[in-house]
């Protein structure tokens, strides 16, 4: 005997796989505030002292790094974190990139500036994407 389903109307979209929708007349907007809030959670730094940028100017970090090793596994599951919330926040992008080139053998120093990353979303979790109705266009 064949299954029936129902459709039902759920309403607009609100939320869907971490990421939080909003949708307006002329605008549509996504954002991880929640996501973000629950990383900064998981890994100690809810009530961190957030900064106002994602990364120092000009650093330079090497593979090849003399500091103490730190957990790799810890290191890489905050990496695979931080690159999901890209899809929402495109200002991380570059030192998101930057930090997972160093998951192989994470480093304390590697370790510092993945922090300070954390330490910037903190301060920046409400940020989103906004694409806005143009003309008589659709979104």
């Amino acid at each position: 005997m064949a299954a029936r389903f129902r459709m039902s109307d759920l309403g607009a979209l609100t939320y869907y796989l971490g990421i939080e929708v909003r949708q307006g007349r002329e605008e549509l907007t996504l954002g991880q505030s929640m996501y973000a809030s629950k990383l900064l959670e998981r890994n100690g730094m809810a009530e961190c002292k957030p900064c106002v940028t994602p990364m120092e100017e000009r650093l330079k970090l090497v593979k090849a790094s003399t500091a103490a090793k730190v957990d790799a596994t810890l290191y890489r599951s905050i990496i695979g974190s931080l690159r999901y919330l890209v899809h929402t926040r495109p200002d991380i992008m570059f030192a998101v990139g930057y930090v997972s080139r160093f998951m192989e053998d994470p480093r304390k120093d590697h370790w510092a500036t993945m922090k300070r990353l954390l330490r910037y979303i903190k301060g920046t979790m409400d940020h989103r994407i906004v694409f806005l109705k143009t003309g008589g266009s659709r979104l």
